[in-house]
């Protein structure tokens, strides 16, 4: 019953943001359409950094590549089939490096995600100095910001779904072992590595498509526009404040961090680095779990 009443209110409120736009200014429209991605995005990481406790920086080597094949393709092929292209580079990519690197752990691991956003970048870069004699593209695709704003409500939905379906079913119990203890859950016999890199892949194809979405909204992109690190260390600080282990999770804490980098990249954009850095060391000490672990442990706190 009460799995039945969470669906009723999710369905309101999907609809309701979903005529969001058609109430309010451009402006604020825009505000939705980034929160909503970073939404996305933060729940797309923790399907995968947050039963396993990889630590993924590569989110936007993801969000870059699906930005340049939304640039390259949307002039010969219909928008789409061009998402589709995005997704399929996505799985192929993700696939790549997850079976040569899930083997890696703890620090090596975030320092070669680290690494393999910044070779992709270059690699770009390289290749549209070097062969296509440009270091940009333009995108002209008709949609206004509540078009874009629209698709990436619908992919949050699906991500929301995915995320919701593993964790009801006995992939997300071999999950539990697999976060609990790897070595323990291997020897229970659970394909370690064939989960971990279901997992990658489906969680990277989700990111890739997020910014392939997003795309036209730049109208002109750019490597130092789409494969900006920030948005992985943003994505990283968001899932780990709300609780990359819960469902609900990465909304708690996308949705206020958003608003608040907002504020702090028009008000401080000097120091904007800095205050995020200092974020993100706050919330691995204070909060390492998350706010909705906090707050439950303050409740049994208060019980006993």
């Amino acid at each position: 019953m009460k799995t039945l009443h969470g669906f009723a209110l999710a369905g309101v409120a999907v609809v309701l943001l979903a005529c969001a736009p058609l109430l309010i200014s451009d402006y604020w429209t825009g505000v939705l359409l980034g929160m909503t991605g970073y939404v996305t995005l933060a729940t797309a990481w923790a399907l995968f950094s947050g039963p396993t406790r990889y630590i993924s920086l590569a989110t936007v080597a993801f969000f870059g590549v699906g930005a340049y094949t939304v640039a390259v393709l949307n002039e010969v092929m219909p928008y789409p089939l061009v998402l589709l292209c995005a997704a399929g580079i996505g799985m192929i990519m993700a696939l790549m490096v997850g079976l040569s690197t899930l083997r890696l752990a703890g620090v090596y691991f975030v320092i070669f995600t680290f690494g393999l956003a910044e070779l992709v970048r270059q690699t770009v870069s390289w290749w549209e100095v070097n062969v296509t004699y440009t270091m940009g593209r333009y995108i002209f695709l008709p949609f206004e910001g509540r078009h874009i704003y629209w698709q990436l409500l619908a992919l949050a939905v699906v991500t929301f779904l995915i995320s919701w379906a593993i964790g009801r079913s006995r992939f997300g119990l071999a999950l539990k072992a697999l976060g609990d203890d790897e070595t323990v859950a291997a020897h229970a016999g659970v394909d370690v590595t064939r989960i971990k890199l279901l997992l990658f892949v489906i969680s990277s194809t989700i990111i890739t498509l997020v910014g392939a979405i997003q795309a036209p909204r730049w109208t002109y992109i750019e490597p130092s526009i789409v494969f900006n690190p920030t948005v992985s260390f943003m994505t990283l600080i968001m899932a780990l404040l709300g609780g990359a282990m819960r469902l609900w999770g990465p909304l708690v804490g996308a949705v206020p961090l958003f608003l608040l980098f907002e504020w702090l990249s028009v008000s401080f954009p000097d120091h904007f680095s800095i205050i995020l850095g200092l974020l993100f060391i706050l919330i691995v000490f204070v909060m390492p779990n998350g706010v909705l672990a906090k707050i439950d442990d303050l409740r049994k706190g208060g019980r006993t």
